[in-house]
């Protein structure tokens, strides 16, 4: 399950300033295989960014470069499938950063948020956009972990798939795969 703090949404002028991912295996959350890193940015998050995941200019400023930091976020990645909640965000950031390195992001991705919409009745649902992370872990009461950090949102995003996952079998079995075309309906 992987999360990312950026300083806005739009892949082209904005930046991620922190990544985490906590691994599941064999339908287990691995709290201790986690892993986590500020990313220093070009330009500094402006105050908008700051008040959303409290990440000053400051907190980043020994933080490594993308390029440093590249090595922990490909680590984290190496033969999982990415997990991620509203995942176009995680997507569009990661597509270009792992590019600029020559490294593809595997096709494979898992949608939190588009897989709560084949979990919850229509009526508990906006009409359009995602439901926020901690909302949708709070509608299947589940914990929420510090929102808008990327480690607590890491862990949230775990429990979620696995919640999610679960109640999706139990209906019909899944498969990676199946999962995969669920998150893209």
């Amino acid at each position: 399950m992987v999360d990312l703090e950026t300083t806005g949404l739009d892949p082209r002028g904005d930046e991620i300033i922190s990544f985490a991912a906590v691994p599941i295996d064999e339908g287990r959350v691995i709290a201790a295989g986690a892993r986590a890193t500020f990313v220093r940015p070009e330009r500094m998050p402006d105050a908008e960014t700051i008040r959303i995941h409290g990440l000053r200019p400051s907190d980043l400023m020994d933080a490594p470069a993308l390029a440093d930091a590249l090595g922990v976020i490909l680590e984290a990645l190496a033969g999982r499938v990415l997990v991620a909640h509203a995942a176009w965000v995680e997507r569009g950031f990661l597509v270009p950063a792992l590019k600029g390195a020559g490294v593809r992001l595997g096709e494979l991705t898992l949608d939190t948020a588009a897989l709560l919409r084949h979990v919850l009745p229509a009526e508990r649902l906006p009409a359009e956009g995602a439901v926020s992370l901690s909302d949708a872990a709070r509608a299947l009461g589940l914990p929420v972990h510090s929102p808008h950090v990327a480690e607590g949102d890491a862990l949230t995003t775990a429990q979620l798939f696995l919640a999610l996952a679960t109640r999706l079998d139990r209906a019909e079995s899944q498969t990676v795969g199946s999962l995969a075309r669920l998150s893209r309906d």
